[in-house]
Protein backbone atom coordinates (compact mmCIF):
# COMPACT_ATOMS: atom_id res chain seq x y z
CA UNK A 1 0.00 0.00 0.00
CA UNK A 2 1.46 3.28 -0.91
CA UNK A 3 2.27 5.70 1.74
CA UNK A 4 -0.21 8.24 -0.20
CA UNK A 5 -3.35 5.53 0.01
CA UNK A 6 -2.54 4.87 3.51
CA UNK A 7 -2.44 8.62 4.83
CA UNK A 8 -6.15 9.25 2.50
CA UNK A 9 -6.96 5.75 4.89
CA UNK A 10 -6.17 7.83 7.95
CA UNK A 11 -7.81 11.06 7.65
CA UNK A 12 -10.82 9.69 6.06
CA UNK A 13 -12.82 9.68 9.19
CA UNK A 14 -11.05 12.79 10.92
CA UNK A 15 -12.43 14.61 8.04
CA UNK A 16 -15.72 13.87 8.16
CA UNK A 17 -15.61 15.84 10.96
CA UNK A 18 -15.19 18.67 9.44
CA UNK A 19 -17.63 18.36 6.35
CA UNK A 20 -19.45 21.39 5.91
CA UNK A 21 -18.19 23.36 9.09
CA UNK A 22 -15.22 24.96 7.34
CA UNK A 23 -17.45 27.31 5.56
CA UNK A 24 -18.49 28.91 8.75
CA UNK A 25 -20.62 28.24 11.63
CA UNK A 26 -24.09 28.33 10.10
CA UNK A 27 -23.07 24.88 8.75
CA UNK A 28 -23.05 23.74 12.47
CA UNK A 29 -26.65 22.82 12.44
CA UNK A 30 -27.57 23.70 16.11
CA UNK A 31 -28.80 27.30 16.61
CA UNK A 32 -27.85 27.59 20.09
CA UNK A 33 -23.58 27.07 18.50
CA UNK A 34 -24.25 28.88 16.09
CA UNK A 35 -25.35 32.32 18.39
CA UNK A 36 -22.46 30.96 20.53
CA UNK A 37 -19.95 31.41 17.58
CA UNK A 38 -21.56 34.72 16.98
CA UNK A 39 -20.31 36.17 20.30
CA UNK A 40 -17.22 34.65 20.42
CA UNK A 41 -14.65 36.44 18.54
CA UNK A 42 -10.82 36.94 19.54
CA UNK A 43 -7.69 38.56 17.18
CA UNK A 44 -6.08 35.40 17.64
CA UNK A 45 -7.04 31.68 18.63
CA UNK A 46 -4.13 29.62 20.00
CA UNK A 47 -5.05 25.49 19.91
CA UNK A 48 -2.62 23.88 22.79
CA UNK A 49 -1.22 25.74 25.78
CA UNK A 50 2.17 24.18 25.61
CA UNK A 51 5.18 25.47 25.73
CA UNK A 52 4.66 27.01 22.40
CA UNK A 53 0.83 27.82 22.16
CA UNK A 54 1.45 30.02 26.05
CA UNK A 55 4.61 31.57 24.33
CA UNK A 56 2.60 32.63 21.35
CA UNK A 57 -0.65 33.94 23.51
CA UNK A 58 1.23 36.08 25.89
CA UNK A 59 3.25 38.11 23.16
CA UNK A 60 0.45 38.43 21.31
CA UNK A 61 -1.73 39.35 24.68
CA UNK A 62 1.51 41.81 25.30
CA UNK A 63 0.97 43.49 21.86
CA UNK A 64 -2.30 44.60 22.52
CA UNK A 65 -4.32 41.36 20.41
CA UNK A 66 -7.50 39.60 22.24
CA UNK A 67 -6.10 35.60 22.63
CA UNK A 68 -8.07 33.17 23.42
CA UNK A 69 -5.97 29.54 24.43
CA UNK A 70 -8.22 26.08 23.83
CA UNK A 71 -6.38 23.04 25.26
CA UNK A 72 -8.04 19.42 24.53
CA UNK A 73 -6.62 18.42 27.91
CA UNK A 74 -7.80 18.74 31.57
CA UNK A 75 -4.62 20.15 32.07
CA UNK A 76 -2.40 22.37 30.88
CA UNK A 77 1.62 22.21 29.75
CA UNK A 78 1.42 19.78 27.52
CA UNK A 79 4.58 17.26 26.62
CA UNK A 80 6.54 20.64 28.12
CA UNK A 81 5.27 20.16 31.49
CA UNK A 82 6.47 16.73 31.65
CA UNK A 83 9.83 16.91 30.41
CA UNK A 84 13.44 18.26 31.78
CA UNK A 85 12.75 21.31 29.83
CA UNK A 86 16.02 22.35 28.51
CA UNK A 87 15.65 24.97 25.98
CA UNK A 88 18.25 25.38 22.86
CA UNK A 89 18.58 29.39 21.96
CA UNK A 90 21.94 30.20 20.94
CA UNK A 91 23.12 33.62 21.77
CA UNK A 92 21.08 34.27 24.53
CA UNK A 93 21.24 36.62 27.41
CA UNK A 94 21.59 33.96 29.76
CA UNK A 95 24.06 31.72 28.54
CA UNK A 96 25.91 35.41 26.81
CA UNK A 97 25.81 36.44 31.09
CA UNK A 98 27.73 32.98 31.75
CA UNK A 99 30.35 34.00 29.30
CA UNK A 100 29.56 31.13 27.03
CA UNK A 101 31.93 32.28 23.72
CA UNK A 102 29.21 32.23 21.47
CA UNK A 103 28.03 34.75 18.63
CA UNK A 104 25.37 34.71 15.78
CA UNK A 105 27.41 33.12 13.10
CA UNK A 106 28.93 30.42 14.86
CA UNK A 107 25.08 29.56 15.80
CA UNK A 108 24.38 30.14 12.47
CA UNK A 109 27.79 27.89 11.03
CA UNK A 110 26.42 25.04 13.82
CA UNK A 111 23.14 24.79 12.51
CA UNK A 112 23.62 24.60 9.37
CA UNK A 113 26.20 21.96 10.20
CA UNK A 114 23.49 20.33 12.19
CA UNK A 115 20.36 20.37 9.79
CA UNK A 116 22.23 20.12 6.77
CA UNK A 117 19.96 20.80 3.43
CA UNK A 118 16.35 19.95 4.91
CA UNK A 119 15.35 22.94 6.28
CA UNK A 120 15.44 26.32 4.55
CA UNK A 121 18.33 28.56 5.54
CA UNK A 122 15.69 31.79 6.05
CA UNK A 123 13.64 29.46 8.07
CA UNK A 124 17.00 28.76 10.32
CA UNK A 125 18.22 32.21 10.27
CA UNK A 126 14.35 33.29 12.06
CA UNK A 127 14.66 31.10 14.56
CA UNK A 128 18.39 31.99 15.66
CA UNK A 129 17.54 35.81 15.11
CA UNK A 130 14.11 35.67 17.56
CA UNK A 131 15.27 33.16 19.91
CA UNK A 132 16.90 35.58 22.18
CA UNK A 133 14.63 38.10 22.15
CA UNK A 134 11.78 35.35 22.85
CA UNK A 135 13.60 34.60 26.03
CA UNK A 136 14.15 38.07 27.17
CA UNK A 137 10.69 38.76 26.60
CA UNK A 138 8.97 35.99 28.90
CA UNK A 139 11.53 37.22 31.52
CA UNK A 140 10.12 40.26 31.07
CA UNK A 141 6.54 39.41 31.12
CA UNK A 142 5.99 36.36 33.35
CA UNK A 143 7.84 34.98 36.54
CA UNK A 144 9.91 32.10 34.22
CA UNK A 145 13.55 32.73 34.71
CA UNK A 146 16.38 30.69 33.82
CA UNK A 147 19.92 28.55 34.72
CA UNK A 148 22.45 28.00 32.31
CA UNK A 149 23.01 24.03 32.15
CA UNK A 150 26.81 24.43 32.23
CA UNK A 151 28.33 21.61 30.99
CA UNK A 152 25.56 19.93 28.77
CA UNK A 153 27.04 20.00 25.51
CA UNK A 154 25.67 20.70 22.09
CA UNK A 155 25.15 17.26 20.67
CA UNK A 156 27.74 17.58 17.85
CA UNK A 157 30.11 19.92 19.28
CA UNK A 158 33.14 19.00 16.90
CA UNK A 159 30.96 19.70 13.66
CA UNK A 160 31.97 23.66 13.03
CA UNK A 161 30.19 26.14 15.40
CA UNK A 162 30.11 23.74 17.96
CA UNK A 163 30.14 24.50 21.64
CA UNK A 164 31.36 21.52 23.93
CA UNK A 165 30.40 23.90 27.29
CA UNK A 166 27.34 23.62 25.59
CA UNK A 167 24.31 26.49 24.81
CA UNK A 168 21.16 25.20 26.85
CA UNK A 169 19.20 26.49 29.49
CA UNK A 170 16.46 25.39 32.08
CA UNK A 171 13.67 26.93 33.83
CA UNK A 172 15.20 28.31 38.21
CA UNK A 173 12.93 27.30 40.43
CA UNK A 174 9.05 28.59 40.64
CA UNK A 175 6.43 29.06 42.95
CA UNK A 176 3.63 26.92 42.21
CA UNK A 177 1.83 28.80 44.79
CA UNK A 178 1.34 31.52 42.38
CA UNK A 179 -1.02 30.03 40.52
CA UNK A 180 -3.33 29.40 42.97
CA UNK A 181 -6.04 26.95 42.11
CA UNK A 182 -4.71 27.00 39.06
CA UNK A 183 -1.90 24.70 40.22
CA UNK A 184 -4.26 21.43 40.06
CA UNK A 185 -4.55 21.51 36.39
CA UNK A 186 -1.10 21.59 35.69
CA UNK A 187 0.07 18.14 33.73
CA UNK A 188 2.17 16.20 36.12
CA UNK A 189 5.94 15.53 35.69
CA UNK A 190 6.82 12.28 33.52
CA UNK A 191 9.01 11.04 36.22
CA UNK A 192 8.21 12.86 39.41
CA UNK A 193 10.59 14.58 41.62
CA UNK A 194 11.78 12.51 44.92
CA UNK A 195 9.74 13.34 48.07
CA UNK A 196 11.72 16.66 49.92
CA UNK A 197 14.45 17.53 46.73
CA UNK A 198 14.24 19.95 44.40
CA UNK A 199 16.07 19.07 40.91
CA UNK A 200 17.51 20.87 38.30
CA UNK A 201 18.19 18.76 34.82
CA UNK A 202 21.55 19.64 35.19
CA UNK A 203 21.25 18.26 38.65
CA UNK A 204 20.37 14.57 37.50
CA UNK A 205 24.02 14.09 35.95
CA UNK A 206 25.78 14.50 39.90
CA UNK A 207 22.65 12.39 41.73
CA UNK A 208 23.62 9.74 39.20
CA UNK A 209 26.89 9.64 41.02
CA UNK A 210 26.05 10.94 44.22
CA UNK A 211 27.48 7.39 46.00
CA UNK A 212 30.62 7.12 44.40
CA UNK A 213 31.73 10.90 43.66
CA UNK A 214 31.83 13.56 46.00
CA UNK A 215 30.39 16.25 43.83
CA UNK A 216 27.60 14.07 43.38
CA UNK A 217 26.96 13.79 46.96
CA UNK A 218 27.28 17.74 47.40
CA UNK A 219 24.60 17.80 44.79
CA UNK A 220 21.78 16.11 46.26
CA UNK A 221 22.76 17.71 49.72
CA UNK A 222 22.08 20.77 47.57
CA UNK A 223 18.90 19.62 46.16
CA UNK A 224 17.24 19.03 49.99
CA UNK A 225 18.86 22.52 50.53
CA UNK A 226 16.98 24.23 48.04
CA UNK A 227 13.68 22.26 48.57
CA UNK A 228 13.67 22.83 52.33
CA UNK A 229 14.68 26.59 52.51
CA UNK A 230 11.45 27.28 49.63
CA UNK A 231 9.08 25.07 51.92
CA UNK A 232 10.39 27.35 55.32
CA UNK A 233 9.87 30.44 52.96
CA UNK A 234 6.37 29.38 52.50
CA UNK A 235 6.53 28.40 48.72
CA UNK A 236 5.49 25.48 46.59
CA UNK A 237 8.59 25.03 44.71
CA UNK A 238 8.81 23.77 40.90
CA UNK A 239 12.03 23.14 38.34
CA UNK A 240 12.17 21.58 35.23
CA UNK A 241 8.98 21.49 33.02
CA UNK A 242 6.58 22.53 35.67
CA UNK A 243 8.39 25.42 36.26
CA UNK A 244 8.44 25.95 32.78
CA UNK A 245 4.57 25.75 31.97
CA UNK A 246 3.59 26.74 35.87
CA UNK A 247 5.56 30.51 35.11
CA UNK A 248 3.68 30.21 31.23
CA UNK A 249 0.64 30.04 32.95
CA UNK A 250 1.22 32.49 35.31
CA UNK A 251 2.02 35.49 32.42
CA UNK A 252 -1.04 34.36 31.10
CA UNK A 253 -3.28 35.40 33.85
CA UNK A 254 -1.32 38.29 34.64
CA UNK A 255 -2.01 39.12 30.70
CA UNK A 256 -5.69 38.46 31.56
CA UNK A 257 -5.38 35.49 28.51
CA UNK A 258 -8.27 33.25 29.22
CA UNK A 259 -7.50 29.16 28.98
CA UNK A 260 -10.24 26.83 28.18
CA UNK A 261 -9.30 23.40 29.21
CA UNK A 262 -11.42 20.29 27.98
CA UNK A 263 -11.90 21.69 25.14
CA UNK A 264 -10.76 19.73 21.59
CA UNK A 265 -10.31 21.09 18.24
CA UNK A 266 -12.70 19.70 15.99
CA UNK A 267 -11.65 21.92 12.80
CA UNK A 268 -10.90 25.21 11.31
CA UNK A 269 -13.01 27.79 9.74
CA UNK A 270 -12.57 28.56 6.40
CA UNK A 271 -14.26 31.30 4.13
CA UNK A 272 -15.35 31.11 0.51
CA UNK A 273 -11.57 33.18 -0.56
CA UNK A 274 -9.80 30.26 1.15
CA UNK A 275 -8.97 32.17 4.13
CA UNK A 276 -8.92 30.54 8.06
CA UNK A 277 -11.36 32.49 9.65
CA UNK A 278 -11.56 30.39 13.21
CA UNK A 279 -11.83 27.39 14.57
CA UNK A 280 -14.46 25.04 16.03
CA UNK A 281 -14.33 23.18 19.43
CA UNK A 282 -16.15 21.10 21.50
CA UNK A 283 -16.88 23.28 25.14
CA UNK A 284 -19.25 21.56 27.24
CA UNK A 285 -20.16 18.89 25.19
CA UNK A 286 -21.43 21.73 22.69
CA UNK A 287 -19.38 22.41 18.99
CA UNK A 288 -19.11 25.77 19.49
CA UNK A 289 -17.46 27.75 16.40
CA UNK A 290 -14.45 30.93 17.20
CA UNK A 291 -14.18 34.00 15.28
CA UNK A 292 -10.32 34.33 14.96
CA UNK A 293 -9.91 37.90 13.44
CA UNK A 294 -6.23 38.14 12.91
CA UNK A 295 -5.46 34.10 13.01
CA UNK A 296 -5.59 30.81 14.31
CA UNK A 297 -1.69 29.21 15.95
CA UNK A 298 -1.80 25.35 15.47
CA UNK A 299 -0.07 24.49 18.11
CA UNK A 300 -1.48 20.92 19.72
CA UNK A 301 1.45 18.97 20.29
CA UNK A 302 2.82 15.93 17.57
CA UNK A 303 0.52 12.35 17.34
CA UNK A 304 2.92 10.24 19.16
CA UNK A 305 -0.61 8.34 20.56
CA UNK A 306 -2.66 8.39 16.84
CA UNK A 307 -1.41 4.62 16.21
CA UNK A 308 -2.89 4.85 12.85
CA UNK A 309 -0.67 7.97 11.73
CA UNK A 310 2.51 6.13 13.36
CA UNK A 311 1.57 3.70 10.98
CA UNK A 312 0.73 5.41 7.96
CA UNK A 313 3.99 7.69 8.43
CA UNK A 314 6.46 6.53 10.13
CA UNK A 315 8.72 3.22 9.79
CA UNK A 316 8.16 0.04 11.51
CA UNK A 317 8.05 -1.11 14.50
CA UNK A 318 6.35 1.76 16.40
CA UNK A 319 4.41 1.69 19.44
CA UNK A 320 1.66 4.62 21.07
CA UNK A 321 2.82 3.02 24.39
CA UNK A 322 6.70 3.75 23.39
CA UNK A 323 6.20 7.25 24.07
CA UNK A 324 6.38 9.92 27.16
CA UNK A 325 4.80 12.49 24.95
CA UNK A 326 1.39 14.25 26.59
CA UNK A 327 -1.78 11.48 25.75
CA UNK A 328 -3.53 13.60 24.34
CA UNK A 329 -0.90 14.32 21.11
CA UNK A 330 -3.03 12.74 18.72
CA UNK A 331 -2.58 15.13 15.64
CA UNK A 332 -5.54 16.63 15.90
CA UNK A 333 -4.01 19.89 14.48
CA UNK A 334 -2.18 18.38 11.94
CA UNK A 335 -5.06 16.68 10.42
CA UNK A 336 -7.33 19.87 10.56
CA UNK A 337 -4.26 21.26 8.39
CA UNK A 338 -3.96 18.65 5.70
CA UNK A 339 -7.85 19.05 5.70
CA UNK A 340 -7.40 22.59 5.00
CA UNK A 341 -4.56 22.11 2.51
CA UNK A 342 -1.56 22.21 4.22
CA UNK A 343 2.00 20.67 3.25
CA UNK A 344 3.88 18.68 5.70
CA UNK A 345 7.67 17.80 6.47
CA UNK A 346 9.13 15.06 8.08
CA UNK A 347 5.93 13.07 9.32
CA UNK A 348 8.53 9.97 9.55
CA UNK A 349 10.29 10.91 11.98
CA UNK A 350 10.90 11.83 16.04
CA UNK A 351 12.29 12.73 18.80
CA UNK A 352 13.52 9.42 19.40
CA UNK A 353 15.20 8.21 22.12
CA UNK A 354 16.70 4.30 23.56
CA UNK A 355 13.41 3.65 26.10
CA UNK A 356 12.74 0.66 28.49
CA UNK A 357 9.08 -0.48 28.20
CA UNK A 358 8.95 -0.55 31.80
CA UNK A 359 5.04 -1.49 32.85
CA UNK A 360 2.78 1.60 33.66
CA UNK A 361 5.12 3.72 31.07
CA UNK A 362 8.10 3.62 29.08
CA UNK A 363 11.51 4.92 30.52
CA UNK A 364 13.34 7.08 28.11
CA UNK A 365 16.85 6.17 28.66
CA UNK A 366 19.79 8.64 29.14
CA UNK A 367 22.47 8.62 31.74
CA UNK A 368 22.04 4.72 31.62
CA UNK A 369 23.53 3.27 28.74
CA UNK A 370 26.60 6.13 29.07
CA UNK A 371 27.72 5.78 32.32
CA UNK A 372 30.74 3.36 32.03
CA UNK A 373 29.84 -0.72 32.45
CA UNK A 374 26.96 -1.03 30.24
CA UNK A 375 27.06 -1.97 26.65
CA UNK A 376 23.85 -2.35 24.09
CA UNK A 377 23.31 -5.46 21.96
CA UNK A 378 21.15 -6.39 19.37
CA UNK A 379 19.51 -9.97 19.17
CA UNK A 380 22.40 -11.11 17.33
CA UNK A 381 24.48 -10.21 20.57
CA UNK A 382 26.72 -7.59 19.05
CA UNK A 383 27.11 -4.03 19.32
CA UNK A 384 25.88 -1.68 16.87
CA UNK A 385 25.82 1.44 17.70
CA UNK A 386 27.81 4.48 19.85
CA UNK A 387 25.80 3.79 23.30
CA UNK A 388 26.45 7.71 24.22
CA UNK A 389 26.08 9.25 20.57
CA UNK A 390 22.44 11.60 21.05
CA UNK A 391 20.01 9.92 21.73
CA UNK A 392 17.81 10.88 18.32
CA UNK A 393 20.82 9.08 16.79
CA UNK A 394 20.79 5.62 18.48
CA UNK A 395 17.47 5.14 17.44
CA UNK A 396 18.18 6.12 14.15
CA UNK A 397 20.57 3.88 14.12
CA UNK A 398 18.51 1.02 15.17
CA UNK A 399 15.94 1.53 12.63
CA UNK A 400 18.73 1.53 9.91
CA UNK A 401 19.70 -1.67 11.21
CA UNK A 402 16.52 -3.42 11.80
CA UNK A 403 17.92 -4.22 15.73
CA UNK A 404 14.73 -3.81 17.48
CA UNK A 405 14.39 -4.69 20.32
CA UNK A 406 18.02 -4.33 21.44
CA UNK A 407 19.11 -5.33 24.86
CA UNK A 408 21.47 -3.03 27.57
CA UNK A 409 23.77 -5.28 29.56
CA UNK A 410 25.42 -4.29 32.65
CA UNK A 411 26.87 -5.90 35.37
CA UNK A 412 26.25 -5.82 39.45
CA UNK A 413 29.09 -3.06 39.92
CA UNK A 414 27.27 -0.83 37.51
CA UNK A 415 24.31 -1.56 39.41
CA UNK A 416 26.30 -1.13 43.11
CA UNK A 417 27.57 2.39 41.95
CA UNK A 418 24.10 4.35 39.85
CA UNK A 419 21.83 5.49 39.75
CA UNK A 420 19.08 3.87 37.68
CA UNK A 421 15.85 5.52 36.67
CA UNK A 422 14.86 6.01 40.20
CA UNK A 423 15.81 2.68 41.73
CA UNK A 424 19.36 4.06 44.58
CA UNK A 425 22.42 2.07 43.83
CA UNK A 426 22.54 -1.51 44.91
CA UNK A 427 19.17 -1.97 45.77
CA UNK A 428 16.92 -4.63 44.01
CA UNK A 429 14.29 -3.37 40.72
CA UNK A 430 10.53 -3.74 41.79
CA UNK A 431 9.34 -7.09 40.72
CA UNK A 432 7.28 -6.68 37.96
CA UNK A 433 10.30 -5.08 35.80
CA UNK A 434 11.09 -9.05 35.63
CA UNK A 435 7.57 -10.01 35.53
CA UNK A 436 6.89 -7.33 32.32
CA UNK A 437 9.99 -9.10 30.29
CA UNK A 438 11.77 -5.33 30.52
CA UNK A 439 14.19 -6.57 32.47
CA UNK A 440 16.59 -9.65 32.96
CA UNK A 441 18.79 -11.19 35.11
CA UNK A 442 21.21 -13.90 35.31
CA UNK A 443 24.54 -14.94 37.45
CA UNK A 444 26.34 -15.86 34.40
CA UNK A 445 26.22 -14.05 30.89
CA UNK A 446 25.88 -17.72 28.92
CA UNK A 447 22.37 -17.86 31.22
CA UNK A 448 21.53 -14.39 30.34
CA UNK A 449 22.11 -14.57 26.69
CA UNK A 450 19.35 -17.73 26.36
CA UNK A 451 16.76 -15.87 28.81
CA UNK A 452 17.09 -12.80 25.93
CA UNK A 453 17.57 -15.30 23.21
CA UNK A 454 20.74 -14.08 21.87
CA UNK A 455 23.92 -16.14 21.03
CA UNK A 456 25.75 -17.41 23.86
CA UNK A 457 28.96 -17.07 22.57
CA UNK A 458 28.42 -14.35 20.80
CA UNK A 459 27.38 -12.24 24.17
CA UNK A 460 30.39 -13.41 25.63
CA UNK A 461 32.82 -12.37 22.83
CA UNK A 462 31.15 -8.96 22.85
CA UNK A 463 31.69 -8.43 26.78
CA UNK A 464 35.22 -9.38 26.54
CA UNK A 465 36.21 -7.06 23.08
CA UNK A 466 33.81 -4.51 25.16
CA UNK A 467 36.29 -4.85 28.34
CA UNK A 468 39.38 -4.72 26.66
CA UNK A 469 38.34 -1.08 25.20
CA UNK A 470 37.82 0.04 28.41
CA UNK A 471 41.00 -1.32 29.70
CA UNK A 472 42.73 1.19 27.27
CA UNK A 473 39.95 3.97 26.98
CA UNK A 474 39.40 3.04 23.08
CA UNK A 475 36.74 2.32 21.79
CA UNK A 476 38.10 1.00 18.24
CA UNK A 477 34.37 -0.23 16.63
CA UNK A 478 31.99 2.63 17.51
CA UNK A 479 34.27 5.33 19.10
CA UNK A 480 32.22 5.76 22.35
CA UNK A 481 33.99 8.43 24.32
CA UNK A 482 35.58 10.33 21.10
CA UNK A 483 33.03 12.90 21.75
CA UNK A 484 32.62 15.82 24.23
CA UNK A 485 28.89 14.49 24.21
CA UNK A 486 29.75 10.99 24.60
CA UNK A 487 31.18 12.26 28.26
CA UNK A 488 28.28 14.16 30.15
CA UNK A 489 26.76 11.33 31.51
CA UNK A 490 29.37 9.69 32.75
CA UNK A 491 31.17 9.13 36.17
CA UNK A 492 34.78 11.13 36.04
CA UNK A 493 36.13 8.77 38.32
CA UNK A 494 36.68 5.77 35.67
CA UNK A 495 39.52 6.19 33.43
CA UNK A 496 41.20 6.45 31.19
CA UNK A 497 37.82 6.76 29.24
CA UNK A 498 34.92 7.93 31.80
CA UNK A 499 32.08 6.58 29.57
CA UNK A 500 33.77 2.96 30.02
CA UNK A 501 34.43 0.49 32.33
CA UNK A 502 34.35 -3.45 32.15
CA UNK A 503 31.33 -5.86 33.24
CA UNK A 504 32.69 -8.51 35.71
CA UNK A 505 30.76 -8.58 38.67
CA UNK A 506 27.84 -11.06 38.60
CA UNK A 507 24.68 -11.08 38.38
CA UNK A 508 24.32 -9.44 34.80
CA UNK A 509 21.34 -7.74 33.93
CA UNK A 510 19.78 -6.83 30.55
CA UNK A 511 17.05 -4.19 29.67
CA UNK A 512 14.93 -4.52 26.81
CA UNK A 513 15.48 -1.27 24.51
CA UNK A 514 12.94 -0.30 22.13
CA UNK A 515 12.63 3.16 20.03
CA UNK A 516 10.60 5.24 22.26
CA UNK A 517 10.49 9.26 21.50
CA UNK A 518 9.89 12.74 23.78
CA UNK A 519 7.21 13.12 20.75
CA UNK A 520 6.58 12.91 17.07
CA UNK A 521 8.98 16.20 15.31
CA UNK A 522 7.13 15.84 11.73
CA UNK A 523 3.75 18.53 11.07
CA UNK A 524 2.74 21.24 9.09
CA UNK A 525 4.76 22.75 6.86
CA UNK A 526 5.72 26.15 7.91
CA UNK A 527 7.35 29.32 6.06
CA UNK A 528 10.13 31.91 8.37
CA UNK A 529 7.25 33.63 9.95
CA UNK A 530 4.98 30.55 11.31
CA UNK A 531 2.60 30.89 8.48
CA UNK A 532 1.05 27.14 7.34
CA UNK A 533 2.01 26.53 3.64
CA UNK A 534 0.54 24.36 0.94
CA UNK A 535 2.81 22.32 -1.36
CA UNK A 536 3.53 25.02 -3.75
CA UNK A 537 4.93 27.62 -0.91
CA UNK A 538 1.63 29.38 -1.20
CA UNK A 539 0.23 31.01 2.07
CA UNK A 540 -2.92 29.71 3.75
CA UNK A 541 -4.18 33.30 5.27
CA UNK A 542 -4.52 33.18 8.86
CA UNK A 543 -3.06 30.08 9.63
CA UNK A 544 -0.06 29.45 11.80
CA UNK A 545 1.25 26.08 13.30
CA UNK A 546 4.20 26.02 16.08
CA UNK A 547 5.82 23.04 18.31
CA UNK A 548 5.48 19.84 17.15
CA UNK A 549 2.47 20.24 15.31
CA UNK A 550 4.67 21.90 12.69
CA UNK A 551 7.81 20.75 10.98
CA UNK A 552 10.60 21.13 12.99
CA UNK A 553 13.76 23.60 12.42
CA UNK A 554 16.02 20.97 13.53
CA UNK A 555 14.94 18.45 10.29
CA UNK A 556 16.20 15.04 11.17
CA UNK A 557 19.00 15.84 13.37
CA UNK A 558 18.82 17.42 17.38
CA UNK A 559 21.14 20.28 17.38
CA UNK A 560 21.23 20.21 21.80
CA UNK A 561 19.40 19.75 24.78
CA UNK A 562 16.33 21.41 24.47
CA UNK A 563 16.22 21.32 20.44
CA UNK A 564 12.49 20.80 20.77
CA UNK A 565 11.04 23.05 23.04
CA UNK A 566 14.00 26.28 22.41
CA UNK A 567 12.05 26.41 18.84
CA UNK A 568 8.81 25.80 19.95
CA UNK A 569 8.86 28.73 22.01
CA UNK A 570 10.22 30.63 19.51
CA UNK A 571 8.22 29.94 16.22
CA UNK A 572 5.02 30.42 18.83
CA UNK A 573 6.85 33.84 19.37
CA UNK A 574 7.20 34.55 15.91
CA UNK A 575 3.39 33.88 14.79
CA UNK A 576 2.48 36.02 17.46
CA UNK A 577 4.57 38.84 16.27
CA UNK A 578 3.61 38.54 12.66
CA UNK A 579 -0.22 38.38 13.36
CA UNK A 580 0.12 41.72 15.14
CA UNK A 581 1.75 43.08 12.42
CA UNK A 582 -0.57 41.91 9.83
CA UNK A 583 2.21 39.67 8.12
Amino acid sequence: MSAHLKRRQVLTGAAAIGTGLVAGSSALGNPAAAQAAAQSAYDIVVIGCGAAGMTAALRAAKRGLSVLVVEKAPTFGGSAARSGAGIWIPNNEVILAAGVPDTPAKAATYLAAVVGGDVPTAKQKAFLDNGPPMISFVMANSPLRFRYMDGYSDYYPELPGGIARGRSIEPDLFDGKLLGAELANLNPAYLATPAGLSVFSADYKWLNLALVNLKGTAVAAECVARYTAAVLAGKTPLTMGQALAGALRAGLAGAGVPVWLNTPLVDLQINTSGRVTGVVVTRNGVATGITANRGVLVAAGGFEHNLSMRLAYQEQPIGVDWTVGAKENTGDGIQAGLRAGAATDFLDDSWWGPAIPLPGEPYFCLAERTLPGSLIVNDAGVRFVNEAAPYSDVVHVMYAKKDIPSWLIFDQNYRNRYLFRDVSPALPFPDDWYSSGAVVKDWTLNGLAAKIGVPASALSGTVSRFNGFARTGKDTDFHRGDSAYDHYYTDPAVTPNSCLAPLWLAPYYACKIVPGDLGTKGGLRTDPGSRVVRADGSVIPGLYAAGNSSAAVMGHSYAGAGSTIGPAMTFGYIAANNIAEGA
